[in-house]
């Protein structure tokens, strides 16, 4: 996972068009941006997608699924 900080500073390069059309790959939900822990967040089913290099990894494998 990312440094501290260095995530919070990708996650605002991504475009926000495109985090309009990113969705969660299990339930098809939108997705927010999770500060803290950076990487997106399902809205629905609660899984936090991580941040490698920068860039948001949407595979189920690699989610990791918070409370609400």
């Amino acid at each position: 996972m990312c440094q501290a900080g260095e995530g919070e500073y990708n996650l605002a390069m991504i475009p926000p068009e495109l985090l309009e059309i990113l969705a969660c790959p299990v339930c098809h939900a939108s997705l927010e941006v999770k500060q803290g822990d950076p990487g997106l967040k399902c809205r629905q089913c609660h899984r936090l997608y991580p941040l490698k290099d920068g860039i948001p990894v949407l595979l189920k494998e690699e989610a990791v699924v918070e409370p609400s």
